[in-house]
């Protein structure tokens, strides 16, 4: 066990999103679960009644052997027992399976709307959190431990409310019947609760491991898929094989210490069970050489006894998945609770002009990326920004797109704002869906007035079905120019304003390239706009260009400015100019 407590710390130690604690899951499940708490108080009453009702086969059982015993059992006798016995046992599995209806009901109604808000609250993340904790967390948590979760209905929800009330109505019922029956099964119940409590303890945190395991793990397959021109071009398969098979034996390895911690509990719950039926047992004999109790009462203590064994039995059955499945709702709950973020290093412009006072940036612990940048970018003004790879080009537009947080200094931007990166993304929809999603009041006029703004009419030309042609994965396939001039003209249906092009159009071929400025042009016309240029040409056609190295601005002013002034700019132009 020490080896899994070891193995559970490391795990626990893994960056990513956090996990919500036990009292913190039951809290925002009942949270939830407001506006079904009465159905759950007409399903706990309807279960208790169930159970009762079945509890009157052991009792008739009883009182059948004590007939029998006393001479007096005749064939009117049985039959009217077992009428009884049939008629309760037919009403209480009726009642028990209208508990288990409404009680899956209620968990379905608190799953969707929970789900609802993991799918928000992770749609609304901070891109720095998403980004540190990796996106196979987020994507782990939003089907791996959704399905987890949904998939336990089936087999825990009615197991978990039979046994409940099962072991209520059975413990008031062997009180009835003689207290010491109850008394000599509820001597054995601790056993049954420090069984279950060290389960608890160490189980959890064992399938929190295994789930955090599983997440790394689909880090590991998405980052392959995505990079994937890259594994090929640098020979990394073998590589990336070896990355994905590690973090799956690690899955394996936390799995196996589950149902090691399972067989243990296993161990603890037969030998309980062994116990109580032991303990019935002399008691009942104990009762019976002493005439304080019949043969009968002692077969209706013993059948009670065994009532309250079989649910338990099959909550062992079932408690690795419940078990799972807590680990993955607090997990869910998890993303669900966490706080948005403070607005205290940003605030909202009434204008469409840009500042920024005294920003720096960092990367979790890592070195500064932004060192004190200070900007000023009127209403309406273009400004580009350019430099060498790594001198905080994508980070400073991130930080006016508010995408990063800036850890020291302030942001003013218009609550309007809208970003392009160079990583084009073409939903699996039709074509008018991936552009309404931008503008979902949008008609099909104001449609073919944003795709002729972005010369991207002409394509729809050769589009099967024109607007409802069906896009993205399994869909029509787009060219890289093609998908840029689909972000360009979502991006003019937002109308917003303040716009940020990230090397939007970096992927177009030269034959491309003058078109998609072209389009760029009409999307930023009459617009605030920071556009980190990978071609000069796109630079020198801006009002103004910021030149960065190591995360602070070196040089700014005009194109003409900057080339008379025989700087760093103007060595970077001279260059384009040359290779052109």
């Amino acid at each position: 066990m020490n080896g899994t407590c070891a193995a559970l710390d490391s795990a626990a130690g893994d960056p990513g999103l956090p996990v919500a604690g036990g009292r913190e899951t039951a809290r925002e499940v009942w949270r939830l679960s407001r506006g079904h708490r009465l159905r759950l108080v007409a399903t706990g009453v309807l279960g208790v009644v169930s159970t009762g009702v079945d509890l009157i086969v052991s009792v008739a059982i009883g009182l059948l052997v004590d007939r029998v015993q006393a001479g007096t059992a005749d064939l009117a006798t049985v039959l009217t027992v077992t009428a009884v016995m049939v008629l309760s046992a037919v009403l209480g599995a009726a009642g028990t399976a209208l508990t288990i209806v409404l009680a899956t009901r209620v968990y379905h109604r608190v799953l969707a709307a929970l789900r609802e808000r993991l799918v928000h609250r992770a749609m609304t993340l901070p891109q720095h959190l998403v980004e540190s904790a990796g996106t196979g967390d987020l994507i782990s948590r939003s089907s791996d431990d959704v399905t987890a979760v949904a998939d336990a209905a089936p087999t825990v929800i009615p197991v978990l409310t039979v046994t409940a009330f099962t072991i209520v109505v059975s413990l008031g019922g062997l009180a009835a019947l003689e207290w010491p029956y109850a008394a000599a099964f509820a001597v054995v119940l601790p056993l049954y609760a420090l069984a279950v409590r060290w389960y608890l303890r160490i189980g959890l945190g064992v399938y929190r491991a295994e789930r955090t395991a599983m997440s790394a793990r689909a880090q590991q397959i998405l980052e392959s898929q995505r990079g994937h021109a890259t594994v090929l071009g640098f020979g990394l398969a073998q590589q990336r094989h070896q990355a994905v098979m590690t973090d799956s034996w690690r899955v394996a390895r936390q799995s196996l210490r589950a149902r090691t911690v399972l067989s243990m509990l296993n161990a603890r719950l037969n030998l309980g069970e062994c116990l109580s039926l032991a303990a019935v047992l002399v008691v009942g004999f104990v009762l019976i050489e002493h005439d304080a109790s019949t043969l009968g009462g002692a077969t209706t203590a013993m059948l009670l006894v065994l009532r309250v064994l079989g649910p338990v039995n099959q909550l062992l059955l079932v408690i690795d998945t419940l078990q799972s499945a807590f680990a993955s709702l607090s997990r869910m709950i998890g993303v669900v609770t966490i706080p948005l973020s403070s607005p205290d290093a940003s605030t909202r412009a009434t204008s469409s002009a840009v500042q920024l006072d005294a920003i720096s940036f960092r990367y979790d612990a890592g070195p500064r990326v932004l060192n004190g940048i200070t900007l000023d970018i009127p209403s309406g003004r273009r400004v580009a920004v350019v430099g060498a790879s790594g001198a905080g080009k994508t980070t400073l537009a991130g930080v006016v797109a508010g995408t990063h947080l800036p850890e020291a200094g302030t942001v003013t931007r218009p609550r309007r704002t809208a970003m392009i990166t160079q990583e084009i993304h073409v939903f699996a929809c039709t074509l008018r869906d991936n552009l309404t999603l931008a503008a979902p009041g949008a008609s099909d006029r104001d449609l073919h007035e944003a795709l002729q703004a972005t010369g991207a009419a002409a394509f729809l030309d050769v589009l099967p079905e024109r607007l409802d042609t069906l896009l993205g994965v399994g869909g029509h396939p787009l060219t890289d120019a093609q998908a840029q001039r689909l972000a360009l003209t979502r991006l003019l249906l937002t109308d917003a304003d303040l716009v940020i092009l990230d090397e939007a159009t970096a992927e177009a071929g030269s034959t491309d390239a003058g078109q998609l400025d072209r389009a760029a042009d009409a999307v930023l016309a009459g617009r605030t706009a920071v556009v980190v240029a990978h071609r000069l040409s796109q630079a020198a056609a801006c009002d103004r260009i910021v030149v960065m190295e190591r995360g602070a601005i070196i040089e700014t002013g005009t194109h003409a400015e900057l080339v008379d002034a025989g700087g760093v700019y103007a060595g970077l132009w001279a260059a384009w100019e040359a290779a052109r």
